[in-house]
């Protein structure tokens, strides 16, 4: 039996990104946000949230862009409240443990639960 490999590259993480996004589009609660309020450009936001995730977990600081500027204006489109929150964390998890296991994985579990906690309190003045 193979054993899981921790995240090591930024192909570890494109592929974990891809495989995060086909969930999301199908989820009841945060699907509707990717596919009719902001109509995402896959090919287009998948390189830049691959190099969000390189320079916060393999510390190599290739992504350039403001992360709350753009989730703000998502916010004033369509307010994202709680429940989009822990939906995203869920199926950001389930689906990084399926992939992979180890610190790095660990790190990307922390950082994401951070962010979600962070946006949700500076978006909605909120906590988790």
């Amino acid at each position: 039996m193979d054993e899981i490999k921790d995240i090591g590259t930024r192909y570890d993480i494109e592929l974990f990104i891809r495989s995060f996004y086909e969930t999301v589009k199908q989820d009841e609660k945060i699907g509707l946000i990717c596919t009719e309020v902001i109509k995402m450009d896959w090919e287009h936001h998948i390189p830049i949230i691959t190099d969000f995730w390189e320079t916060i977990l393999l510390d190599n600081p290739v992504y350039t862009n403001n992360a709350m500027e753009v989730h703000y204006h998502l916010n004033k489109q369509f307010p994202i409240k709680k429940e989009h929150f822990d939906a995203w964390l869920h199926i950001f998890n389930n689906t990084l443990e399926a992939m992979y296991k180890g610190p790095v994985t660990e790190l990307a579990k922390k950082r994401a639960a951070g962010i979600a906690a962070v946006m949700q309190f500076k978006m909605n003045n909120t906590t988790l």
